[in-house]
């Protein structure tokens, strides 16, 4: 039996036979079913690796066949298919995670061939585990690199920094993203090491980019393990003097729940950076359940709004009030504000008018090499209006790459 197994839920035959096709092509072994029974025993039975899913069944919802998976402890990866509106699409994902299950993706019906097809090659490419000594060989042997994503000053409409952002280039699987390594990485105990690779080469770079006159802030992401590391505030200085990087051109970036997991500890080492002269970002603001909390009680510099408000704003209504919402809010309380996910000119000119600080998207650029970034800093928008600015980098975008693929 192949260990790429698909499994696939709908009511509809033609969708049902359609993915079946897609996901052999794809290298899959496949089972398609209508039916919510069958669905349950093929789940307990044949473990399937991926599973298509519809929300809409006649004799089951989705979010029933969801619980069921939770009781079954399937650990496949879910790809909810289905034509229900976004809001409810968007619920049932986040519930589905929040129950542990983990949600691959979703796509609205009706689903483009694209779509589909990107999203199971993507999972194929799954089918063998990462192994954390090969992990730790290639921190230690330059087995990584870095890309840099720019980051552009919505007032002035300059491009004034870029996020580090690690690869691992993978001998036999090629580039990996790092949503695909890090919890093994933290898991494994190699996070630090990771972590200090990733600092140390960011730092370097951008060391080399204001020695040739190009004055870029770096953002740098850690993990709720660096923040427990009493000695982390130290060593993250060490590694930015060598580079001979002043502080205050990094910023160290955590999630909500990275800052939670010992809030004492995490609060020691934050405050420790802060009067180190770090900068610091709540990253994937608005989807974490202390958000106002954190903002409250943590040394923060600035926040990142979540690009799931960001790239739905001139669609959804709510998500364009929560993004005003939270800007408003952040300026209230001495914040500096970064929107992820801009992807077109009227996003950028959204925000611009609600006063974000600063954008961050595959519209301005995507991740990057060293090398590639001076033509980005070069782009003609340093004296423009920011509406003008967003027409300008428009013109001089670099192709972008689909959603389906993004490293982010």
């Amino acid at each position: 039996m192949s260990e790429d197994r698909l499994l696939v839920i709908d009511d509809d035959a033609g969708f049902r036979n359609y993915v079946r096709r897609v996901g052999e092509t794809a290298g899959f072994e496949t089972l398609v079913t209508g039916d919510a029974k069958a669905f349950k025993e093929h789940v307990r039975s044949w473990h399937p690796s991926v599973i298509v899913m519809d929300l809409n069944m006649p004799d089951a919802d989705g979010i029933e066949l969801l619980r069921d998976l939770v009781e079954a402890k399937c650990k496949a990866r879910i790809v909810i298919a289905s034509g229900v509106e976004t809001r409810i699409l968007e619920t049932a994902e986040r519930l589905a995670s929040e129950r542990g299950l983990v949600i691959a993706g979703t796509l609205q019906k009706p689903v483009r061939a694209n779509s589909l097809r990107e999203t199971l090659e993507r999972l194929h490419e799954f089918e063998k585990p990462l192994i954390a000594g090969a992990l730790a060989y290639a921190i230690a042997h330059d087995g990584l690199f870095l890309e840099y994503q720019p980051k552009l000053d919505c007032k002035s409409g300059r491009i004034f920094g870029v996020e580090a952002l690690v690869r691992w280039q993978h001998p036999s699987r090629g580039i990996i993203p790092p949503e695909q390594f890090l919890k093994l990485a933290e898991q494994s105990g190699v996070i630090h090491a990771l972590t200090e690779w990733v600092a140390t080469a960011a730092a370097r770079q951008v060391a080399a980019w204001r020695r040739a006159g190009m004055p870029l802030e770096i953002a740098i992401n850690v993990s709720a393990r660096d923040l427990a590391a009493i000695e982390f505030p130290d060593a993250i200085m060490a590694i930015c003097q060598t580079a001979g990087l002043a502080a205050d051109a990094v910023t160290l970036e955590m999630t909500e729940s990275a800052a939670m997991g010992d809030p004492a500890q995490a609060l020691d080492v934050l405050t420790r950076l802060r009067l180190k002269g770090f900068r610091l970002s709540i990253d994937n603001f608005g989807t974490g359940y202390s958000s106002l909390l954190q903002l409250r009680r943590l040394p923060l510099s600035e926040l990142k709004i979540d690009t799931s408000f960001v790239t739905q704003m001139h669609r959804n209504q709510d998500c364009r009030v929560i993004v005003e919402a939270v800007i408003s809010l952040a300026h209230k309380l001495g914040l500096a504000v970064v929107a992820e996910g801009v992807e077109s000119a009227e996003n950028l000119a959204a925000l611009v008018d609600m006063g974000a600080d600063a954008a961050q998207g595959f519209f301005l650029g995507g991740p990057a090499r060293g090398e590639s970034v001076a033509a980005l800093i070069k782009r003609p928008t340093d004296a423009l209006a920011p509406h003008q600015a967003a027409e300008a980098i428009a013109s001089h975008a670099p192709a972008r790459r689909s959603r389906a693929r993004r490293t982010e």
